[in-house]
């Protein structure tokens, strides 16, 4: 179990020299000398295109390491993390829903989902067809990822990424492209899944901010 995750001084390393001009000078996480995001906190960090806010997800997630400064779990710098503990990480601590959402175009919704729910066995057939039903994509179980609007892809891969278990959900921007309805139901869903499991949310946003509940704001 994670309970902390640390930023030390971090700072993408495409920022370098940049420290006295927009968009670090105003920054709450870069260059900051201690950050922490504690399980069972919701954070959402607000940031203008281009502030890095999708490079702050891949940091913590362990899928880019161009940064400098420190990111601890529990006090451990990940860069010493090896292959097996990032897998532990991603297995049984952090799931991740990227912006680009990375959903194979040609498989169905299910298999888009069930390929990682065989990695996790985390939910029966029933609770993924729930969730799919609670986000009005139930409907398109069937039919090929690549074929649905950009707005049902994003609360397909919000299902997926709910098939594990997690102590941080690191969600980036995940309402960009859902009307207020679809907004909630998704806030909902999400806040259901993290308070159930005491987990902590650390959701990007520009300007379109998800609908949680008593969450931390942040800016980059």
């Amino acid at each position: 179990m994670t309970e902390t995750i640390s930023l030390r001084r971090l700072l993408p390393r495409v920022f370098r020299g940049s420290e006295h001009e927009a968009p670090v000078k105003d920054s709450q996480l870069w260059l900051h000398e201690g950050v922490d995001f504690r399980r069972g906190e919701y954070y959402v960090i607000e940031a203008e295109s281009g502030t890095g806010k999708s490079s702050l997800c891949a940091f913590i997630y362990g899928s880019r390491h161009d940064y400098d400064g420190e990111i601890l779990f529990d006090g451990v710098d990940s860069r010493g993390f090896g292959i097996d503990r990032w897998c532990e990480l991603r297995r049984r601590s952090l799931a991740y829903l990227p912006q680009e959402m990375r959903l194979f175009p040609e498989l169905t919704v299910m298999e888009n989902i069930t390929i990682k729910n065989r990695l996790t066995g985390f939910r029966s057939e029933a609770d993924i067809r729930s969730m799919l039903s609670r986000l009005e994509v139930d409907n398109k179980a069937d039919t090929p990822a690549g074929l649905l609007s950009v707005g049902q892809q994003q609360r397909v891969a919000i299902v997926r990424a709910l098939c594990q278990p997690f102590d941080f959900l690191l969600i980036d921007e995940p309402v960009s492209h859902l009307d207020a309805r679809n907004n909630l139901a998704v806030a909902t869903l999400i806040d259901e899944e993290a308070s159930r499991l005491g987990a902590a949310i650390i959701a990007t946003s520009v300007g379109n901010k998800i609908s949680l509940p008593k969450f931390n704001l942040l800016t980059l």
